[in-house]
């Protein structure tokens, strides 16, 4: 480990640990008992000063939420393109009573990369998960933030070494905040291998997607831990209207120990690429399936945190970038080897690409085509995982058995991999109204 960073007092000790209470209480009587309301000072800043006093940056550098307006938030990768507005706030949310359960659920969160942005749309989205049965245990640190990340670069990574060093015990869930951009520069000063172990001991679930994959490659890379491809606080349970089917996916690869995911078309990736490229019959096979976003895939390309699996499926994704600029990061991970010994590629969606202002023919499929060609490895589409909604979430870093079905689409089955009971999760609280 190149870098030590100093185990931090655990913030739940400052914080406000939720209150189990019967279930039957309608959603706002158990939020008022659980103390998750916008009035208790859940996202108290004396964890955050107490945190400075042992961090080598100025404090005068560390802006509090509450200088935050919900209205400068800035769209970032971790968003759906055409879902972030500044509407997120309590004040515009329905007043519809509904059920909850007592939180059970151990719960950490990280934030490696962005800041928040709207503490509105943070709270909302700490009240929906103590409603769904998840008992989170560091809400404080969604109040950080230096420039523009989620706090200074030890900030963030104590987030996870402190589970590393034993400070902090680790929990059954730990959630992504957000995406964007921040989590690479902290991967030096995670001890990866120790963390791995004791997530491993503990079945701990690591949970995000986007600039995330930079935090789920180092774990598999050095810790050989799993984690799950799937939404995270802020940019989905903090919305208006939670995308409901991509919170009923994230709750079925959080319980499910045998998932599956059948694939009948492409349409998710292009409209022009068929689900399958392969050279003859498309035939079945298994490995650890790998990857994420594209973009942080490839920046590591070369680097001790990318993954080096033997006879693996790489699964990408992106949004936002053009058809050349996907075509660039991809020859990153040719031309690095990467795609050496593995078995297949796995496209999940490649979305708000456009059209390339040289020739609109240049496109998403024609660089997938290419990337066939260049590999000779099976291509497989339209995996509905990515930048878009109706995500389905699944494990990285899991088995993974690949079986093309008789119509030209495919299925994925998953093994091995940690899980959730699922009675302590009561899923409709992830998009209830408060």
């Amino acid at each position: 480990m190149s870098a030590k960073i100093q185990s931090l007092t655990d913030d739940n000790k400052n914080g406000h640990t939720a209150i189990e209470t019967k279930s039957g209480l309608n959603r706002r009587q158990f939020l008022r008992q659980a103390g998750v309301s916008a009035g208790v000072g859940l996202l108290a800043t004396h964890s955050i000063t107490q945190a400075l006093a042992s961090d080598t940056l100025d404090s005068g550098t560390l802006s509090s939420s509450s200088t935050q307006s919900s209205s400068s938030t800035q769209l970032t990768k971790d968003d759906l393109p055409s879902t972030l507005t500044a509407d997120d706030s309590l004040a515009r949310i329905s007043s519809t009573q509904t059920s909850c359960i007592a939180p059970t659920i151990e719960t950490r969160l990280f934030a490696s990369s962005n800041v928040g942005g709207s503490k509105d749309r943070i709270q909302l989205a700490l009240e929906r998960m103590a409603c769904a049965g998840f008992k989170v245990n560091n809400p404080v640190i969604t109040n950080r933030q230096y420039l523009r990340f989620a706090g200074t670069d030890s900030q963030r990574a104590s987030d996870l070494q402190n589970i590393a060093t034993g400070a902090i015990a680790a929990p059954k869930l730990l959630l992504g905040v957000r995406g964007g951009y921040g989590a690479m520069r902290i991967l030096p000063m995670v001890d990866w291998s120790t963390l791995g172990r004791i997530m491993s001991e503990r079945g701990t679930i690591l949970a995000g997607f986007s600039d995330v994959t930079a935090i789920q490659c180092a774990l598999l890379a050095k810790g050989n831990m799993s984690s799950l491809a799937a939404p995270m606080l802020y940019s989905e349970f903090g919305k208006t209207q939670p995308d409901q089917v991509s919170c009923q996916k994230f709750v079925d690869a959080l319980t499910n120990p045998n998932l599956t995911i059948t694939i009948r078309d492409a349409a998710l990736t292009s409209q022009q690429l068929p689900a399958i490229l392969t050279k003859g019959e498309p035939k079945p096979l298994t490995g650890t399936i790998w990857g994420g976003n594209l973009s942080v895939v490839s920046a590591l390309a070369g680097s001790e945190y990318l993954p080096r699996i033997d006879g693996g499926i790489v699964f990408l994704e992106d949004v936002g970038e053009q058809a050349y600029r996907i075509e660039r990061m991809l020859y990153d991970l040719y031309l690095a080897g990467v795609f050496k010994n593995q078995q297949a590629i796995v496209f999940g969606a490649l979305s708000g690409i456009g059209e390339d202002s040289y020739d609109k023919r240049y496109d998403a499929a024609t660089v997938v085509r290419q990337l066939h060609k260049l590999t000779g490895l099976p291509i497989y589409s339209g995996m509905s995982f990515g930048h878009i909604g109706q995500k389905r979430s699944f494990p990285l870093g899991a088995t993974c058995q690949l079986t093309p079905n008789t119509v030209g689409g495919y299925q994925l089955a998953f093994t091995d991999y940690p899980t959730i009971k699922a009675e302590a999760i009561h899923v409709e609280g992830l998009w209830q109204a408060v």
